[in-house]
């Protein structure tokens, strides 16, 4: 006799964008691993955000079909415009886990501290990740980095900024100092300081920077001597412009309209759009910014990534974001909006002006100069580039003398 065979049950959520947000983090990454479990694809979501952005993202979200391919669901940056729904399979993510606790040679017990909340895309991996490794989670209560949040954590993975919040935080107190447990950090989002990472390994914290996207996931790792290829990656360039093979990639956006594939050829290589050099005598990656991002100024192009490394060197430059002002003229002025901290004294355009000439030519030195106490960022860390160029123009950043 043989036994009936009943089909599996229906999982309520299967295929489908679910949106989340919630104050209270162990309750959102909860509601992150039920949403999985019912088949669903989480997307969360960030009470920053304006009610009229809020209102778009349901939008699409409710307009969406069903996808079965995917698992989960990330947002673009917004760094340079408006930010995207990125759809990925569960795969493009998890065969990235052992490579990624290889590089913080994480093992198990390790607990690790996300400083930066899971609307952010290098969170919501992360907590996918430690539901695999069987890692615990140190999750953030509050905006600001706190000792009490990561008091336990060995393992680190966030923005440059909140790194170095907290090596401010343990180089300050030597009880704190004395006390916390960290050994290792992955860092992405923006560029890392080389003096930041030699600060942390002071501290006893050793750390890998990378360059990825939502859109790529991991693409360059850097240990300590440059980017290199990530495990698994395919890099080379086309025009200065960067395309990457890789089995990390998403499957395309979701947008109002449906969904809508990446620049990827027939071969498998995507972009994303940034420009890149890679090195001859060793395979090295230099990142030069977006190629939408260029300015054009009188007969010069200009890629404000390459102004921007010049600006941070200088004295009373804690960050720096260069973009283009429109100009009859020219075409574009090329502008750079300094950030100076709280409490410190802003830097006068004239010395920043005379110092950036001993190593930009004419053509790439900033014509305008402003100064903000600090610059507006996204989730993930990056200046928000589209926000900062509204407020130049809108004249509401105050201009050096």
């Amino acid at each position: 006799m043989t036994e009936d065979l009943q089909p599996a049950p229906a999982l309520p959520n299967a295929g489908r964008i679910v949106l989340l947000s919630d104050s209270d983090p162990e309750a959102l990454v909860a509601a992150i691993h039920k949403v999985r479990a019912s088949g669903g694809i989480p997307l969360v979501g960030d009470d920053r955000w304006s009610d009229a952005y809020w209102r778009g993202v349901e939008q699409s979200v409710a307009a969406a079909e069903s996808v079965p391919d995917a698992a989960w669901a990330t947002l673009t940056s917004g760094s340079t415009g408006a930010p995207r729904i990125v759809l990925r399979t569960h795969n493009s993510w998890s065969s990235s886990f052992v490579p990624v606790a290889t590089l913080l040679d994480a093992e198990q017990g390790d607990v690790l501290y996300l400083p930066s909340p899971p609307v952010s895309s290098l969170s919501l991996f992360s907590i996918a990740h430690a539901a695999s490794a069987g890692f615990e989670l140190a999750l953030p209560h509050t905006r600001a980095v706190s000792f009490a949040d990561f008091e336990s954590a060995t393992l680190f993975h966030g923005t440059p900024r909140a790194l170095q919040s907290v090596v401010d935080l343990l180089e300050t107190d030597a009880s704190l100092r004395s006390r916390h447990r960290l050994r290792s950090a992955l860092v992405g989002g923006s560029d890392l300081d080389p003096a930041l990472r030699s600060r942390a390994k002071h501290l006893g914290i050793n750390v890998v920077s990378y360059y990825g996207a939502a859109e790529l996931s991991f693409v360059a790792a850097d240990t300590g001597d440059g980017l290199r290829a990530f495990e698994g990656v395919e890099l080379t360039t086309r025009a200065g412009e960067l395309w990457v093979r890789s089995p990390y990639r998403a499957l395309g956006y979701l947008t109002p309209d449906g969904r809508q594939p990446m620049r990827v050829d027939a071969d498998g290589w995507a972009t994303v759009g940034d420009m890149a050099e890679i090195g001859v005598d060793a395979p090295l990656l230099t990142l030069h910014g977006r190629r939408d991002g260029a300015i054009l100024s009188a007969s010069a192009t200009v890629v404000p990534g390459d102004v921007e490394a010049v600006l941070r060197t200088l004295p009373g430059v804690l960050d720096a974001v260069v973009l283009g002002v429109p100009n009859a003229g020219v075409g574009e002025l090329v502008a750079a909006v300094i950030e100076t901290g709280v409490d410190a004294p802003a830097p006068t355009a004239s010395d920043l002006r005379r110092r950036a000439a001993d190593t930009l030519t004419p053509s790439h030195r900033p014509r305008l100069w402003f100064g903000i106490p600090e610059l507006p960022r996204t989730a993930t860390g990056k200046p928000a580039r589209a926000e900062l160029r509204r407020r130049v123009l809108a004249g509401e950043v105050t201009t050096l003398d």
